[in-house]
């Protein structure tokens, strides 16, 4: 600063003296007198240095003013630079919204956490606090309004506030808003700083807690959280239990925190099952026991629980877990299940044993009635009363004997823990059972027949057979006089499934009134001379023996359709 003021003093004193040689020769030239003219030059340049050093001494100090001002300057320049620095490094390390509102003018500045929080540019974001309670959630806008008036009102210092901020894709974030209010000389509020932080994880937390809390309240599991490692020579100390352990077991949760689970133990509980649990706890693994209990009452009951070991973020073993459900009636029942199927099985097995002899007991008599009444019908009778009589006898005589064969039937097929499979062409055995069936039926429907998709089955048979030949048998027997029978039998694979679908024209069953008794034994639908009211549950019984389902579709007079399905291996 100093060389730039001698600078200006010399440019100075080079321009005055400059003009004072100028002035003093015009003055030479034009004057008439020339009485000391040295002495007058002399006077003009001594004159113009004692200005320029005036001049000099006035530049230098106000240079030195100004550069005292400019330090104060820099250095307060400085000081806000690095404010303004440290207010950026805060608003990054907090991530939060830092704003600024000029009360009186009703003037808001946000800071670059608007963008980064709610993602508004600085093209969307007003500078009135208008901008900002428009954006607040409706439902929380006027409270917050409220409470933030009222807060300035008051003119205390710190504020603070939750609710939802609109963010610029329309979603809403949960904010906790905390502001600092400044005044003047007179207490009157001018400004307000605050800082936005964004809570919406920790409200989404709390919510999932409170879930979480009301699971545990309201559930009928007793749910027991105890401490981590054993208490002694006890199982690890009970730290909390729900409302359902005391409903459980009696005990209140006062009596059992601080104690060991131990105390559910009694004279019939299973050592090993404790043992079990040791062993669990010391190799920190998650396991399930079944074991019997006792009450605050001494009341003995079945408790199944689970134990699960709880890590902290270190992965250290911090807790244990035990849910628990009372499942003595549970137990209870599974016992007289139990004992209902050994008695079942007792029963069904003295069942089989009952048939077995009664068949074989009554073939050996049936056979001799029937030789003897073929023995009786070489001889010729006149009398029409005993020739009727022996008649109605063969007659009851070789139903009885049909009757026994069929029942053994149903016990072949019933008692047949496997059958025997193998590869069958349905096309082959649908030929081979339609030529004995027409033959014996006296009928010759029209059939079509599509085994395309499915040609070769994996299947028993014999009774595939049967099969086809009792659904075959019922819709001649059950045909239509007013049109002529048609039959539609097709197989197809479908959702790893084999599918055999029969299809006929015939007068069809009502399975409004006779829907649970399509497939029982001896159940007969139309007054047909010749039915017995076994070929369906044979059916039935067949399909089933070979792990497939079988389903009936019927309208009256219109026709039935039988879908058998097969699952494939």
């Amino acid at each position: 600063m100093k060389n730039k003021s001698n600078q200006i003093t010399a440019i100075y004193l080079l321009i005055a003296i400059f003009a004072a040689i100028i002035f003093h020769k015009i003055s030479l030239i034009y004057s008439k007198t020339t009485t000391y003219p040295i002495v007058n030059f002399i006077k003009d340049v001594t004159l113009v240095l004692i200005t320029g050093l005036t001049y000099r001494f006035i530049l230098v100090k106000n240079d030195n003013r100004n550069l005292s001002f400019f330090e104060k300057l820099k250095r307060t320049n400085d000081k806000i630079r690095e404010s303004n620095e440290k207010y950026d490094i805060v608003a990054k390390a907090t991530s939060d919204t830092i704003w600024d509102w000029q009360i009186q003018q009703d003037q808001l500045i946000w800071n670059k956490g608007i963008k980064s929080m709610f993602g508004y540019d600085e093209n969307q974001i007003g500078n009135s606090s208008k901008w900002w309670f428009d954006n607040i959630h409706p439902e929380d806008s006027i409270k917050m309004s409220i409470k933030l008036y009222s807060f300035i009102e008051q003119k205390t210092e710190n504020w603070q506030d939750e609710y939802r901020f609109k963010c610029s894709d329309n979603s809403y974030k949960y904010v906790l808003d905390r502001g600092f209010l400044l005044k003047d000389e007179n207490g009157k509020p001018t400004r307000m700083i605050g800082a936005i932080q964004d809570i919406t994880k920790r409200k989404e937390e709390e919510l999932r807690l409170k879930l979480l809390e009301t699971v545990i309240l309201q559930t009928k599991d007793s749910i027991v959280i105890s401490e981590a490692d054993f208490n002694k020579n006890k199982l690890p100390k009970i730290i909390y239990v729900n409302p359902a352990f005391s409903t459980i077991t009696g005990y209140k949760a006062s009596e059992v925190i601080g104690e060991s689970p131990d105390l559910l133990k009694g004279i019939n509980t299973d050592p090993i099952n404790i043992q079990k649990i040791v062993d669990t706890i010391k190799n920190r693994e998650e396991s399930v026991f079944e074991m019997i209990c006792y009450k605050k009452n001494n009341e003995e009951f079945w408790l199944s629980f689970s134990m699960i070991p709880i890590y902290n973020a270190d992965k250290e073993l911090s807790h244990w877990i035990s849910i628990q459900r009372d499942i003595t009636n549970d137990k209870k029942q599974e016992k007289e299940k139990e004992q209902l199927i050994n008695e079942l099985t007792i029963t069904n097995k003295d069942l089989k044993q009952f048939s077995y002899i009664t068949s074989h007991n009554l073939r050996a008599p049936l056979s001799n009635l029937t030789g003897l009444l073929n023995l009786v019908e070489d001889i010729e009778i006149e009398d029409l009363e005993l020739k009727e009589i022996i008649h109605g006898f063969s007659q009851s005589t070789h139903l009885l004997n049909d009757t026994i064969n069929d029942l053994t039937r149903v016990m072949l097929i019933k008692d047949k823990p496997s059958i025997q499979r193998e590869e069958v062409v349905l096309k082959d055995v649908f030929k081979k059972i339609y030529k004995i069936t027409t033959a014996t039926e006296g009928q010759k429907p029209l059939v079509v027949l599509d085994t395309e998709q499915a040609p070769v089955l994996y299947i028993n048979k014999p009774y595939i057979e049967s099969i086809l030949q009792n659904l075959l048998s019922n819709s001649i027997k059950y045909r239509s006089t007013d049109k002529e029978l048609k039959i539609s039998i097709k197989s197809f694979h479908s959702n790893n499934s084999t599918y055999i679908v029969f299809e006929d024209n015939g007068i069809g069953i009502d399975l409004k009134r006779n829907k649970d008794k399509i497939f029982g034994l001896y159940q007969k639908f139309h007054n047909q001379p010749n039915s017995k009211g076994l070929g369906l549950y044979l059916v039935k019984s067949q399909v089933e023996a070979m792990e497939g389902s079988i389903n009936v579709t019927s309208t009256v007079n219109i026709g039935t359709t039988f879908t058998i399905t097969f699952k494939n291996k």
